[in-house]
């Protein structure tokens, strides 16, 4: 399951889509957003996608998954204005045991960042600017 949504994104619903017999253990990973960026007091954030190729990106984030770990993955992200403290992202992985589970769920917030052409636009107290790498240089 993916989705790329303008509404509040649900933990639960997310993480249902994953479920399984054989599941010993379900990681959910959920960003938010933070009042704190770089130096920066953050206002508001927006998102903006390009969505035939998100989309396309995040599914095959999820096959990826299936393919290299044989565990479901279900991804999904949020666009427009975010308020500080809603959720961004949220990524479900299921799996028989804890350890690898947290691992592809790890792989796939990594991939997602380097690959799904979503951009985050910060507005804070001081300025605004899209952010194209999130562990890059303050602007």
């Amino acid at each position: 399951m993916i989705a790329i949504l303008e509404e509040v994104l649900s933990v639960e619903e997310i993480s249902r889509a994953v479920e399984s017999e054989s599941a010993g253990a379900i990681v959910t990973f959920v960003g938010t957003v933070r009042r704190q960026s770089q130096g920066h007091t953050i206002e508001y954030l927006e998102y903006q996608v390009y969505r035939p190729m998100a989309e396309k990106q995040l599914q095959k984030i999820v096959d990826a998954v299936r393919e290299r770990w044989c565990f479901a993955c279900a991804i999904s992200h949020r666009v427009g204005r975010l308020q500080v403290g809603e959720a961004s992202v949220v990524i479900a992985v299921s799996a028989p045991h804890r350890g690898p589970a947290f691992e592809a769920c790890h792989w796939a917030i990594d991939e997602l960042k380097k690959t799904v052409p979503i951009w985050k636009k910060e507005v804070a107290t001081d300025g605004v600017w899209w952010v194209e790498d999130p562990i890059a240089a303050p602007p």
